[in-house]
């Protein structure tokens, strides 16, 4: 593993805030990864701070790359919508040089983060057309591909979907606080998914998030969707791995 491909990469979640080193060459964890709750209220200062620890366990003191669960545009924060209010405007880009004394920074939407990993090195590797990686959690974040390009901050977990948001419906979250079968879940995730396959015409879905570890207690509630859907496979890693490609890929957002 040569140095200069360690990249240390940082995802930023509504619950938690994870890092970990990373070998961009080959899309692996170069260290454990490290994980601290995400502080409530989740203002910039007391994130930063958190990040800041991470980093210290890590003993890092390279290039660093950030997922962002919202938009950032030239280093700032558009929108956050699980994240405090404060973080709108705020530079994060300049914070993180700043605070981490990082020679280089790149920062991404947490979801395309996600999506360039599994794109890269899990189960999207090769694959030609239409491919949209989701990520199932508090939200329902979106990466879409069309024959290796990335189109960066899509939201099409903001969907209207019966009067309502689909990921109101539809998040992993929704079903552990619904308390939904896996059936009923399913069937709400599977009419999630044949609405954008009519909208895109994807040619591949990957689902990703912790639900994505047990794919069998929802996979066979997915029904006539138009195209093939996979499992992610690169699991809760795969928004660290990604955000860790950001500083190579700084083409994703201008």
């Amino acid at each position: 593993m040569s140095e200069a491909d360690r990249v240390m990469g940082i995802d930023i979640g509504g619950t938690g805030v994870k890092a970990a080193l990373v070998d961009t060459a080959s899309g692996e964890l170069a260290t454990e990864r490290v994980r601290q709750p995400t502080p409530q209220p989740a203002t910039p200062a007391a994130v930063m701070e958190t990040i800041k620890e991470l980093r210290r366990q890590l003993q890092w003191r390279g290039a660093v790359g950030c997922g962002f669960p919202g938009l950032v545009k030239s280093g700032r924060v558009q929108r956050a919508p699980n994240l405090d209010p404060s973080w709108i405007g705020y530079d994060l880009a300049g914070r993180l040089e700043t605070e981490l004394n990082a020679p280089s920074v790149a920062i991404g939407n947490d979801a395309d983060a996600a999506g360039l990993a599994e794109f890269e090195f899990g189960a999207g590797k090769g694959v030609a057309g239409t491919v949209l990686v989701v990520t199932l959690g508090t939200g329902i974040g979106s990466a879409v591909f069309r024959d290796g390009v990335l189109l960066p901050d899509t939201e099409l977990g903001h969907l209207e979907m019966r009067g309502k948001a689909a990921e109101k419906r539809a998040a992993a979250s929704i079903r552990t606080s619904k308390r939904l079968s896996w059936k009923k879940w399913g069937k709400r995730l599977n009419d999630y998914l044949v609405h954008v396959e009519y909208l895109l015409g994807v040619d591949l879905f990957i689902l990703g998030g912790g639900v994505s570890k047990r794919p069998e207690r929802f996979f066979p509630h997915l029904k006539d969707v138009g195209c093939r859907v996979e499992a992610a496979r690169l699991g809760n890693g795969a928004g660290i791995i990604g955000a860790a490609m950001f500083p190579s890929r700084r083409s994703t957002r201008p």
